[in-house]
């Protein structure tokens, strides 16, 4: 029987953004908006997120090329597409000349007219919206022009079957973010609304952090993904690389 999964998934969260330092310039400062000039698509790295994704791709690196990812899918989101950029130039891939494969399945969370507000923000020029999503919860909230946790997950579903049908026994790099690692986990592992959210509070998916699957065609009757690791941020402190886990500029409500 044809392997339906990848040896190897790693999913990573890109690395700390100039969204990311702006939202916590406006948290900081107690202002509504969160001040960034571009679409949320450009956002670019920030310096420090750049030597975070030079810091893991020397990390890949230092497997055998045998052991290194041979398929990138990357959201097309600029933050996204740079990390994995930046992964290749450290040769932590397993042909320095692969290809990625930009798929907007992977992009952020849309906020709609939550988009670049801060929690204050929120409250104040949306109070229904807040209350709406205390009512509902976030997993199923979805802010007018939107997206909820549910959506996201729906769309993902997706991309997981391309990739069963496309790259079975490949080894697979996932370049995204905050809301895709955590949904990705939700979909592999088959967890419920309350276990993904539980992992949630404990804290941020740091930016450039490693969230790897191995399969073991052991597990059930055609194999499964098993986790390795959640969060990994070893590769950040090796090198000195200062760890930031901050929501995105857009991520308020998330």
């Amino acid at each position: 029987m044809q392997q339906r999964w990848p040896d190897r998934i790693w999913i990573l969260r890109h690395g700390e953004s100039a969204g990311n330092v702006a939202r916590d310039a406006a948290h900081d400062a107690g202002r509504t908006h969160i001040e960034i000039a571009e679409r949320d698509v450009d956002v670019p790295l920030s310096a420090l997120g750049e030597r975070q994704a030079g810091a893991v791709g020397r990390w890949f690196a230092e497997k055998p090329a045998s052991e290194r990812p041979d398929v990138v899918l990357t959201s097309p989101y600029l933050r996204a597409r740079r990390t994995a950029e930046l992964i290749q130039e450290a040769d932590g891939l397993s042909d320095r000349m692969l290809e990625f494969v930009a798929d907007e399945r992977l992009r952020e969370k849309e906020f709609g007219i939550l988009d670049r507000l801060t929690r204050s923000g929120i409250d104040q020029l949306h109070p229904d919206q807040a209350e709406y999503r205390r009512l509902l919860g976030k997993f199923y909230h979805r802010p007018p022009g939107g997206e909820s946790w549910c959506d996201v997950i729906l769309r993902l579903r997706s991309a997981l079957d391309t990739i069963s049908l496309h790259h079975g026994g490949k080894r697979v790099l996932i370049v995204g973010h905050q809301v895709v690692v955590l949904c990705m986990r939700y979909l592999l592992e088959g967890m419920s609304e309350q276990q993904i959210l539980a992992i949630d509070a404990e804290g941020d998916v740091a930016n450039c952090s490693v969230t790897e699957y191995a399969f073991d065609p052991g597990r059930g009757s055609s194999g499964k993904l098993l986790l390795e690791r959640y969060n990994f941020v070893a590769p950040l402190e090796r090198e000195g690389a200062p760890v930031t886990a901050e929501p995105d500029a857009s991520r308020a409500a998330r």
